[in-house]
């Protein structure tokens, strides 16, 4: 790991203007699993080049637990870090603004939203729940009809019962007509869980950190933004921000595949 090496100053980095952004769970690790060596090596050495950052629905601290370790803090890992689709922001270590879902939604709306969740989860029949059905975060909510208290063996198979049986798609149609007035999105991402927050609060969210750079006395233009991520097609968490027109989107099947666009892209 290099994470004790010399990382050039944004603006003097090799490869000019280029930022290259990912996503967490089977980008850059197996779904909240921690990440290999191997892609920490790769992350280092690609930040000698281009500025680094990531983008994902969970958490700091979920991050931090997949990404960091106890004694290194995942914010010196990257230039950009970008917790719950950037609603909560740091750079270089340094947080920036950040977003409240709970203060834009309002507390009776949230309670009504919360309320009917936790009904319709209630009444679905699946082989096994555990907890944590709704998780509140300062962007959005995360909704987990199995429970993201699920262990990585159970995750799986809710996955393939997923798959087969179409359980949180078929939530989300029902929360899209049941909610159509409060203006809200549902982002189907991972394994067991979908996000609910503010249409236009995805992933797409980071990029005006991204482009506030250029604004900063040795700021940058980053004409340039690179975004890995596995959840590419529409309805998937990754979509927007890949497809979007200000983005070189490039859909990965996992960590594995991380790595080998990321070497064949930059380092070939």
């Amino acid at each position: 790991m290099q994470t004790a090496a010399v990382i050039p100053p944004l603006n003097e980095r090799p490869i000019k203007n280029t930022i290259v952004l990912f996503d967490v769970d089977e980008t850059l690790t197996k779904s909240r699993q921690e990440v290999k060596p191997e892609m920490l090596t790769l992350l280092s050495a690609l930040r000698q080049k281009v500025a680094i950052g990531y983008v994902g629905g969970s958490d700091l601290a979920k991050q931090q637990e997949q990404l960091g370790t106890s004694e290194i803090k995942v914010t010196s890992l990257f230039d950009f870090c970008f917790p719950e689709n950037g609603l909560t922001a740091f750079r270089l270590g340094v947080p920036l603004a950040s977003q409240s879902f709970i203060g834009w939604l309002g507390e009776e709306k949230y309670k009504k939203l919360v309320n009917f969740l936790l009904r319709y989860i209630s009444e679905i029949d699946l082989p096994f729940k555990r907890g944590t059905f709704v998780e509140f975060r300062n962007g959005m909510v995360n909704v987990s009809p199995v429970g993201r208290n699920a262990t990585n063996a159970e995750r799986d198979a809710f996955n393939v019962f997923d798959t087969e049986h179409k359980v949180r798609e078929k939530m989300v149609a029902v929360l899209q007509k049941e909610f159509v007035e409060l203006g809200l999105t549902y982002s189907i991402g991972g394994q067991i869980s979908f996000d609910v927050f503010p249409t236009g609060w995805d992933k797409r969210y980071c990029l005006q950190h991204v482009e506030a750079e250029k604004a900063r006395p040795d700021g940058v233009d980053y004409t340039t933004i690179h975004f890995f991520g596995d959840k590419t097609s529409p309805g998937g968490n990754d979509y927007e921000i890949y497809s979007d027109p200000r983005t070189i989107g490039h859909s990965v099947a996992d960590p594995d595949d991380t790595l080998k666009q990321v070497k064949a892209e930059f380092f070939s």
